[in-house]
């Protein structure tokens, strides 16, 4: 069964590609379709659902009652959520900047016009392309899944950070590995590398409580990963001051992870 989450605003289009969409065999057995009229109720649902319950794919409008971003606005928070989903554009606007946009900045898997020959069974060739690859994808990650900048290393299997090799601890109690706020937030800097994370991009990544999340709180937390990063390599918070490891950006309250084989 393949889960299809899909916001589009006019009734026509939804008519069009429903019954096609339901009929046809992605993976064996009956598809299962949730259709959003509105941008805010398509992010109002994704924020209320599990990390674990994600869809199989996404189908996106682009131009929803009048506005540009209504999809991407879409895109943005499906991708916080679940950062290897397809996400397909269904969209009147192909060849336009939208498409580029689209493509470019959103990371859109697909693009189709609706308006081009045959779409109903380009959709569906397009979904199953996506679906494979999204599956070949995620058979590869379950073998390798670390996450590798220069001499950083972390096992998303075991959640261990090394660094040169060497285990990090908590800096407090050295017979204790890392609390977990600390690895993520970690995590997220460097999948953001180089640029900057503020304290609430960081609480949405992690789905905190922004006024939980203060910037004390992120400060704090690069304290911690600095501290464990020097106690296996003494001069690291040093460097991290020069503009090497995890940096302090602007007068935002922002850091960023710049290893060192990226200053020149």
């Amino acid at each position: 069964m393949a889960r299809i989450f899909w916001v589009e605003d006019q009734s026509h289009w939804i008519k069009k590609f429903s019954a096609v969409l339901e009929a046809e065999d992605f993976d064996g057995g009956p598809n299962s379709i949730a259709i959003y009229h509105f941008a805010e109720a398509a992010r109002q649902k994704i924020a209320l659902t599990d990390r674990e319950s994600a869809p199989d794919v996404a189908l996106l409008d682009a131009r929803m009652n009048g506005n540009d971003q209504a999809g991407f606005s879409v895109s943005n928070a499906l991708r916080k959520k679940w950062p290897r989903l397809p996400i397909i554009y269904l969209s009147e606007h192909a060849g336009t900047d939208i498409e580029r946009a689209a493509l470019e900045q959103f990371s859109a898997t697909d693009f189709i016009a609706k308006h081009q020959h045959n779409v109903e069974q380009v959709l569906c060739w397009r979904i199953r392309a996506a679906l494979r690859q999204a599956s070949i994808d995620s058979d590869l990650s379950a073998t390798i899944n670390v996450i590798t900048s220069g001499e950083l290393t972390i096992d998303l299997n075991t959640w261990n950070v090394y660094w040169k090799g060497q285990r990090l601890m908590n800096p407090s109690n050295a017979c204790r590995p890392l609390a977990p706020t600390p690895r993520k937030l970690l995590r997220e800097l460097v999948e953001s590398s180089p640029r900057p994370l503020s304290a609430g991009q960081i609480a949405e990544r992690l789905d905190s409580d922004a006024e939980k999340f203060s910037y004390a709180s992120y400060r704090q937390h690069i304290k911690t990963l600095r501290r464990a990063f020097d106690a296996v390599d003494a001069g690291f918070i040093g460097r991290c001051t020069r503009g090497v490891g995890i940096v302090t950006f602007g007068d935002e309250g922002a850091y960023c992870w710049i290893p060192a084989d990226r200053v020149k």
